[in-house]
C-alpha cells in the first residue's frame, strides 16, 4: 500500500464500526502492509523486543478505535507518529517513578547500612585526623574538594609535582591508618 493512500474504499465508505466485517478487514490490510516496518522502526527505538511487539500492538489497535483518523492522510506516517509517541510516553513513564526492585535485591542489602556507612565515615575522619598535615590538606583537596592537580597546586602553594606525590604518599598513609582500624582491603 502506498503511504499516501487512505484505507480502502470499503472502509472508509462503510464508517467502520467496532463489530463489522470492514473491521477485520481493515486490522488485517494495516498488519499485512504495516507491522513489519513499523516493528522494525519501533525495535530500533527502544531496542527491546518485547516492548517493540506491545507498541506495534498498541498502535494497531489505536487505528482500529480511531479508523477516522487514517482518512485523508498517509496512513503510514500517523502509524509511525502513533507508535513513536508511545515510545515517548513509555520512556517519560519510566523515568518519572524509581526503578522496582525485586524481592532478590532486597535480600542482598544488609539491613544496617546507613549505620555501616556512618562508621566508616567516622573511622575515615580518624584516619585522616592521624595524617600529616600536608599529607591530609592534599588528600582534602583532590578527593574531597574534587580538585585537579592543577587547582590543589595552586590553593596550597606548592608545584603540580609535590601534590602529585603528597597525594601518592598520603594515600599509602590513609590505607595504612584505615587498615589498623580494620576497614582498608
Amino acid at each position: 500500500m502506498d503511504e499516501a493512500e487512505p484505507v480502502g474504499p470499503a472502509v472508509r465508505e462503510e464508517g467502520v464500526s467496532p463489530a463489522g466485517t470492514a473491521d477485520e478487514e481493515l486490522v488485517r490490510t494495516l498488519f499485512d502492509d504495516h507491522a513489519g516496518p513499523l516493528y522494525g522502526y519501533v525495535l530500533r527505538l527502544t531496542g527491546d523486543s518485547g516492548r517493540a511487539e506491545d507498541v506495534v500492538q498498541e498502535t494497531l489497535l489505536r487505528a482500529w478505535r480511531h479508523p477516522d483518523a487514517l482518512t485523508g492522510r498517509p496512513i503510514r506516517a500517523w502509524l509511525f507518529t502513533v507508535a513513536r509517541n508511545l515510545v515517548v510516553d513509555q520512556h517519560r513513564a519510566r523515568k518519572s517513578r524509581p526503578p522496582e526492585t525485586g524481592d532478590e535485591a532486597l535480600a542482598v542489602v544488609p539491613a544496617d547500612d546507613e549505620l555501616e556507612r556512618a562508621v566508616e565515615s567516622w573511622a575515615v575522619a580518624e584516619a585522616l585526623a592521624v595524617l600529616r598535615p600536608e599529607h591530609r590538606d592534599v588528600l582534602l583537596e583532590v578527593y574531597y574538594r574534587g580538585r585537579s592537580v592543577k587547582e590543589a597546586s595552586a590553593t596550597l602553594g606548592i608545584p603540580p609535582g609535590t601534590v602529585k606525590s603528597r597525594t601518592y604518599y598520603a594515600l599509602r598513609a590513609l590505607k595504612l591508618a584505615l587498615e589498623e582500624r580494620g576497614l582498608a582491603p
